[in-house]
């Protein structure tokens, strides 16, 4: 009986949690403006950047942090690497929304050993889209064969610094930081690029739009799968969802806002769509102007998902190195308000997922986030955010543990009903 009373103390245990995590926002909710632009990762651990890198504060492989950058700020972390693992530190860079951004504004996230060599960056601005909307930039250290630099274990440094015109706004801007370890490969394969690759345009998903409201951040991303979906995005606001994409396959993304019936006014890049990889570094993303008639915007082609993609020069074709959770974001801009009034404006995404999946590299550990399993795919069709599939997995151990602990009591009280009548007898 010690086995069944520690059986069921699992399962109240694992009751409480599900209760306890169920209180979590849900995706999807109704957003208005001054509500917080951005849902961060409720786990996510306090920490200050350092103005030198002598004095930065670890980072944890998978870990999520938070800090602050104040305008043209520069700020340290430190990472510990050993000597065969790819790593990866992403970066949110979260303005308040709908305020006036500029060409040049943006963040850059780069990786340094401890001779100042370069590993890798990347940065990204607001473009010409002119407002203030999340950004997402990472830096990697990629283990190349035959590369001679940043392959020793050891200290390793990220610089996050802001860049920022004379006439952008001096409000100071929320991070969140999240620190990858992916595993390297049992036996290295190709690394050159096919030349040629499937780059038309596959046809509109069949089925016709439902609808699923996006969320509010990576971390409670509305999950898809290939379709055609609806939701409403008030002026300002940033819509995200996520979808699995697996080793050798391609993903095609197009927004299309519709018709308005109070006006006409033209308003350039009123709308972004971007693409993120699964260590939220950015991929691709595209803008289009809106006059009150139905407007669309398709992101361009991408390669197919493949490990050779990492030893591309080209920014987004590298970042389609791992299979995994491809986010993407919608942001409608602010000035839609002015011309259209604050209401929701209808934002229709169709979503094509195209290619047989392949097995991966062969990693030499546990791919963790860079791969697509079965309950990936469950998630993505029926809708759930990250929290949610985690609660879902929680109520499917409750109720394996229920069971176990009534199958053991039954069980129990059966042989003990036996033994009880043939003392009897």
């Amino acid at each position: 009986m010690k086995t069944q009373r520690g059986r069921m103390r699992t399962a109240g245990a694992l009751i409480a949690a599900v209760i306890t995590t169920g209180a979590a926002a849900l995706p999807g909710t109704a957003w208005a403006a001054g509500d917080d632009p951005y849902a961060f990762d409720g786990g996510a651990q306090r920490v200050r950047g350092a103005l030198t890198s002598l004095d930065a504060q670890p980072l944890k492989a998978g870990s999520t942090y938070r800090d602050t950058i104040k305008k043209d700020g520069k700020l340290y972390y430190r990472v510990d690497l050993g000597a065969k693992e790819n790593a990866y530190v992403s970066v949110v860079a979260v303005p308040k929304p709908g305020r006036k951004a500029e060409y040049g504004d943006g963040i850059k996230v780069s990786l340094q050993d401890g001779s100042n060599s370069q590993c890798g960056y990347q940065d990204v601005s607001f473009g010409s889209a002119g407002f203030t909307r999340p950004l997402t930039a990472y830096a990697h250290r990629t283990i190349e064969a035959g590369g001679s630099t940043c392959r020793q274990a050891g200290a390793y440094y990220v610089l996050v610094e802001r860049t920022s015109k004379s006439v952008s706004s001096a409000e100071d801007w929320d991070l969140e930081i999240r620190h990858l370890s992916e595993p390297g490969v049992k036996q290295t394969g190709p690394t050159a690029l096919p030349e040629t690759w499937p780059s038309s345009t596959p046809p509109p998903p069949a089925g016709g739009p439902r609808k699923r409201q996006g969320g509010a951040g990576f971390q409670d991303a509305t999950s898809l799968r290939q379709g055609e979906w609806r939701a409403e995005i008030e002026p300002g606001q940033t819509l995200f969802y996520r979808v699995p994409v697996d080793w050798g396959q391609q993903i095609f993304a197009t927004a299309e806002l519709g018709s308005s019936v109070s006006g006409d006014d033209y308003i350039g890049n009123a709308l972004v769509l971007s693409l993120d990889n699964p260590a939220r570094g950015h991929v691709d993303q595209g803008t289009v102007s809106y006059d009150g008639d139905p407007a669309t915007l398709a992101l361009d082609p991408q390669r197919p998902v493949a490990f050779e993609n990492r030893y591309s020069s080209d920014d987004g074709t590298s970042a389609l190195r791992f299979a995994g959770w491809y986010y993407l974001s919608a942001t409608l801009s602010p000035e839609v308000a002015k011309a259209y009034g604050d209401k929701p404006v209808q934002l229709s995404l169709r979503v094509s997922v195209t290619g047989t999946a392949k097995a991966g590299p062969g990693y030499d550990g546990d791919a963790g986030p860079f791969r697509v399993t079965d309950d990936d795919r469950d998630a993505a069709a029926s809708g759930q955010s990250g929290p949610q599939a985690a609660r879902s997995d929680s109520m499917r151990l409750v109720a394996v543990a229920g069971i176990g602990a009534g199958t053991v009591l039954v069980l129990a009280l059966g042989v003990w009903t036996v033994v009880a009548r043939r003392r009897a007898a």
